[in-house]
């Protein structure tokens, strides 16, 4: 996600460093690549223009401080500048009294069904007793889809079953959710290949009927700034209150997201940051500024960290690691974590592109199937092996490399990898311990053993 508009801009920045002064000159050379950069990150060409000439405005009046460098300059002024170009986060609308409504809209394809299905989950975690339900009756078996999808996220549906009213599936669900004691209905709608007045019409009857909190629209990332004018021509007529960007894990230049507020008035709330159910981040638009510049996501990465990792492990993990009693099992077991968190492509894109993260290989290989092998290598070996490597000789190593369908060469990389990370340990293990034998002899206290 803006892998190439973050790398495009940390250029034009890297230009102005080693200056002396912010010269109008270097700013204007500056400018222009970051203009170019924008615009081929598929920004709106009016929203690019209009961030330039305030870029442009400030950084040659005197709202910037004199103690910074000039590329520090620019990095501040740009930042604030696409910090009001996203708004601040805006949290969802729930109604006075339950149940409240989200209505789910956008065009044929964009992934509403399944967004549906991922918002019942988030909501599901974020301690709501979400339901379901589809009024999508034109499309062939929009409905069972729907179904499936709340299977898979244990969701409970309302189908609908008896009428092909959208109206009427509606108060059905909304007299269940009145019943059971469901907070939050979702309604994924009908969608069409484009805009016309028969699906505005349906949608503008539900609105009434239905008084949302939420309505949603679903734009695919994926095709840019037609995401943009479609949500501009839904929010005119219908009044949206928040932007769903799906696919935003696949579209490198991420010109949408940065648009969207601006040309729609509608605030982007939600992310899909891939195909999995639980691949749906809340929007906040700082953090999406912070990766954009190259200053990473740890927030982010520390929530999924959080939410991802069990605490008794960690622990357990922590006093290994003091102890130097770091095996192959726990190597395994981190990676399995790791694996859970996300993509590694996702994870390393929370990273700065900064300080000591910034002189990581670019070339590094992010394919999650590395990982699958590893673990199907450590999977391959005896649990004497993996708890003592020591024990795993030549031999020992094609036996691996046959029950893991890898090579002998593979099996000899994962060695060494667990290696390199063991001895790391171990050095910040020694640190850590002669940092503690020196606050004890500075307090007066018997060193550690």
């Amino acid at each position: 996600m803006f892998e190439n508009l973050t790398d495009k801009l940390q250029r034009a920045f890297k230009n102005l460093r080693g200056q002396g002064k912010l010269t109008e000159e270097h700013l204007d050379a500056a400018l222009a690549e970051i203009r170019e950069a924008l615009l081929e990150g598929d920004v709106n060409v009016g929203v690019v223009d209009e961030i330039i000439a305030h870029i442009r405005e400030k950084a040659l009046g005197s709202e910037v401080l004199l103690q910074l460098s000039p590329d520090q300059q620019v990095v501040k002024i740009v930042r604030d500048e696409l910090s009001e170009l996203l708004g601040r986060e805006v949290k969802m609308q729930f109604a006075s009294r339950p149940p409240s409504v989200w209505l789910i809209v956008g065009l044929q394809g964009s992934g509403k069904t399944t967004t549906t299905g991922k918002l019942g989950k988030w909501l599901g975690e974020h301690g709501h007793r979400p339901l379901v339900v589809s009024t999508d009756v034109y499309r062939p078996a929009a409905r069972e889809q729907l179904a499936q999808v709340a299977k898979a996220t244990n969701t409970p549906v309302w189908p609908g079953a008896g009428t092909d009213k959208p109206v009427e599936i509606v108060r059905g669900a909304m007299r269940e959710a009145k019943l059971s004691a469901y907070d939050v209905i979702l309604v994924d709608t009908a969608g069409r290949l484009h805009i016309d007045d028969e699906l505005m019409g349906e949608l503008s009857t539900l609105k009434r009927e239905l008084s949302p909190s939420e309505i949603l629209f679903v734009a695919d990332a994926m095709i840019g700034q037609d995401a943009v004018r479609s949500a501009g021509e839904f929010h005119k007529r219908l009044g949206v209150t928040g932007v769903i960007l799906t696919k935003l894990d696949g579209d490198a230049r991420g010109g949408a997201a940065l648009s969207i507020r601006k040309v729609t008035g509608a605030p982007v709330k939600f992310a899909g940051v891939g195909e999995k159910y639980d691949a749906l981040e809340a929007f906040h638009p700082d953090r999406i500024v912070s990766r954009i510049l190259g200053m990473g996501d740890v927030l982010t990465l520390i929530e999924k960290a959080e939410k991802t990792i069990d605490e008794k492990q960690a622990r357990e993990m922590h006093r290994k690691l003091r102890e130097n009693d770091f095996t192959l099992e726990d190597f395994r077991d981190q990676l399995r974590q790791i694996r859970k968190m996300g993509s590694l492509e996702q994870l390393m894109g929370m990273l700065p592109k900064i300080g000591p993260f910034a002189k990581l290989p670019k070339d590094v290989d992010l394919d999650d199937k590395q990982l699958k092998r590893v673990e199907a290598i450590i999977n391959s070996m005896t649990a004497g092996e993996r708890s003592d490597h020591n024990l795993i000789d030549g031999k020992r190593r094609k036996r691996i490399a046959r029950g893991s369908g890898t090579s002998v060469q593979e099996v000899n990389q994962v060695l060494k990898q667990y290696g390199d990370m063991r001895r790391m340990l171990k050095q910040y293990g020694n640190l850590a311990k002669s940092k503690i034998r020196g606050i004890g002899k500075f307090a007066g206290m018997k060193p550690p053993v």
